[in-house]
C-alpha cells in the first residue's frame, strides 16, 4: 500500500506538471506498476486462502465481493470523468472481482495451484506469440476489442489508464492462494504472531486496504489541486 501510494503520488505530480516522467513506456515506472499489481493480487489470493481455511462462509464472501465490484464500478465512473478517452473499464479491481470468484472455487486445490499459476502466466505469452504469427486479422481484432480483451489475449495494449486482464494475472493470485494454503497447513502460528509495534500502522492499512485504495487518490489529487489553486 505504501509503495502504491508513492507510485500514484508520482503519477499525480506528473499529471500536474511538477515532474516530467513517461509512466506509460519508461521501464522505471512500468516495472514498478507490474510489481505493485503482482503484490496486490498475490496478497489478495493469500488472504482468500486464509479466509477459506478459517471457514469463511459463502454469504460473507459475496458481501466482500460486492464491495470490490462496487468500488470497481466507482473507479470506472471516476476515471471516465477525468479521462473520458482512456477511462478504466477492466483495471485491478475489475480483474480482482473476477479472479476472487475463481480463487474461491479453486482454493482447495492445494499444490496444483502452483502449476496452474505458472500455466496461466505462460499461456498469455504463448497466446500473444501465436496471435502475432498465426492468427487471422479478423480474430486479432475480435480479441483486441474491449468486449474480449479482458481475457488478456491481445496484440496491442488498449487505451485505458489501468488494465489488469484475467491472464496472466490470475496466475499471480493462484500463487497467492497456494502460499496462503501452505501457511495455513504448515505454519499457522506465524499467521497469529504478534506484530512489532512499528509495523502495526501497516497492518491497519492491510485491514482497510479497499477503503484506503479508494480514498488515497482523491485525497492526493485534491491536495495537489488546492496547492495549484493557492499558487495562482
Amino acid at each position: 500500500m505504501v509503495w502504491m501510494t508513492a507510485f500514484h503520488f508520482s503519477f499525480d505530480l506528473n499529471q500536474f506538471g511538477y515532474i516530467k516522467q513517461d509512466f506509460y513506456h519508461d521501464p522505471l515506472w512500468t516495472w514498478q506498476r507490474t510489481l505493485i499489481v503482482s503484490l496486490f493480487l498475490f496478497c489478495a489470493g493469500l488472504g482468500q486462502a486464509i479466509a477459506v481455511a478459517q471457514g469463511q462462509s459463502w454469504p460473507r464472501f459475496w458481501r466482500r465481493w460486492a464491495q470490490v465490484l462496487g468500488c470497481a464500478l466507482l473507479v470506472t465512473l471516476g476515471s471516465w470523468l477525468m479521462y473520458p478517452n482512456s477511462f478504466i473499464y477492466f483495471g485491478v479491481l475489475h480483474g480482482m472481482a473476477l479472479m476472487l470468484i475463481i480463487a474461491r472455487l479453486t482454493a482447495r486445490w492445494g499444490r496444483w495451484l502452483w502449476l496452474l499459476g505458472a500455466a496461466a502466466i505462460a499461456i498469455q505469452f504463448v497466446a500473444s506469440y501465436a496471435l502475432q504469427t498465426m492468427a487471422t486479422a479478423q480474430l486479432i481484432d475480435i480479441l483486441n476489442a474491449p468486449q474480449l480483451n479482458w481475457l488478456g489475449f491481445i496484440t496491442r495494449k488498449p487505451i485505458t489508464e489501468d488494465y489488469v486482464p484475467l491472464l496472466p494475472w490470475l496466475g499471480v493470485m493462484w500463487w497467492g492462494v497456494a502460499a496462503g494454503t501452505w501457511l495455513s497447513n504448515h505454519a499457522a502460528e506465524r499467521l497469529s504472531a504478534r506484530l512489532p509495534a512499528t509495523l502495526k500502522p501497516l497492518a491497519l492499512l492491510g485491514r482497510w486496504s479497499l477503503t484506503y485504495y479508494m480514498l488515497h487518490q482523491p485525497v492526493m489529487i485534491g491536495v495537489l489541486m488546492a496547492v495549484a489553486w493557492l499558487a495562482k
